[in-house]
């Protein structure tokens, strides 16, 4: 399926095909919402998606490595080594780093702006230093490079029906919503790490403070503070989730499926924690695989739909319009759908 892929986006060099199958590999491994989502995207596209998430994900494991001796300084060095490998890659193409060769590769394909990747750096050296945000504006200062830029990254991929600064600020805060759900999923292991990505104001507002959530992490306890902190940044989550999804309808119809889908998935991330009890400080939640494969059908669905008007227009009726498929017309063994994405073309 991967040279399938390749073949399809015109990519032929040997070492650049191994490049993108790297990138590739890491989507499927470490980003399992995003890459069922990318398999509702064109066949030719979706290399490209594999490296604009492969390099993130390469960045951020440097970021967040716990492995004895890599230090914030040994990860320093690593980002800046990063770092200069993507200029070079950015003004020659290449690089010995199979993320940077691929990433390259896709930035010239796309003509996707620099700044976005430069952007993105800064942010992962910041992560190195800064351990908390007093507001949610500074909170939102930093997601421009660590989130808001990745969206921005994708818009040359997807395609757009309407001028792409029109659809800019939706998919910079569609990247927004998905970090602020990872980061309401994640406050446990964010906490190991040192960090605090919920603002300080937020959880002073309800009484709570890293102290708090250090005691509660270590004895298991749940707080009813703490619990109506992160309520509060569920809601605003959601807030930023409804700003964002009209821009759907910008792109162009047959990337609408994968991004809609995404979106679905992760904002059941809000759904999963609250669910469990809002034990995020005690356990990871995860969307069923039920949801999944609902989801999932849903977004095939919708696929068939946009490619049936893109091959006979607009005149064209086709199925009636996609509706989210209920659980209960699924037979018991769903998960065969999520597989069935896999096999899209």
């Amino acid at each position: 399926m991967s040279d399938r892929e390749l073949d399809a986006a015109g990519i032929t060099d040997p070492a650049l095909r191994a490049a993108y199958r790297h990138c590739r590999a890491l989507n499927a491994r470490h980003g399992r919402t995003y890459f069922l989502a990318t398999r509702l995207l064109p066949v030719e596209r979706r290399p490209a998606v594999h490296a604009l998430y492969g390099f993130a994900r390469w960045a951020d494991d440097i970021v967040d490595s716990l492995a004895p001796g890599t230090g914030a300084d040994a990860r320093a060095r690593a980002l800046a080594g990063l770092q200069e490998e993507l200029e070079e890659g950015l003004r020659r193409g290449g690089g010995g780093e199979p993320v940077v060769h691929a990433l390259a590769d896709t930035a010239r394909r796309y003509a996707i702006d620099h700044a976005h990747f430069r952007d993105f750096m800064t942010a992962m050296r910041s992560d190195l230093t800064v351990t908390a945000y007093p507001t949610y504006a500074d909170l939102r200062a930093y997601m421009h490079g660590s989130a808001a830029v990745i969206g921005l990254q994708m818009l040359p991929v997807l395609g757009t029906v309407a001028p792409r600064e029109e659809a800019e600020p939706y998919a910079a805060a569609l990247g927004v919503a998905f970090q602020l759900s990872n980061f309401l999923r994640d406050v446990g292991e964010d906490l190991d790490r040192g960090r605090v990505y919920l603002p300080a104001d937020l959880l002073a507002g309800h009484g709570v403070d890293r102290e708090l959530l250090v005691l509660s992490r270590a004895t298991g306890r749940p707080d009813r503070r703490i619990t109506a902190a992160l309520r509060e940044f569920a809601e605003l989550t959601r807030g930023v989730y409804r700003a964002a999804m009209p821009g759907v309808e910008l792109l162009e119809p047959v990337s609408r499926p994968c991004i809609r889908t995404a979106a679905v998935l992760y904002g059941g991330i809000l759904d999963a924690v609250a669910r469990d009890g809002w034990a995020v400080l005690h356990r990871r939640s995860v969307v069923p695989r039920r949801r999944r494969a609902v989801v999932a059908v849903d977004g095939l669905v919708r696929l068939a739909a946009a490619r049936l008007h893109e091959r006979f227009g607009a005149g064209h009726q086709g199925p009636a319009p996609a509706r989210a498929v209920s659980a209960a017309v699924l037979p018991p063994a769903a998960a065969p759908a999520v597989r069935s994405a896999e096999e899209v073309a």
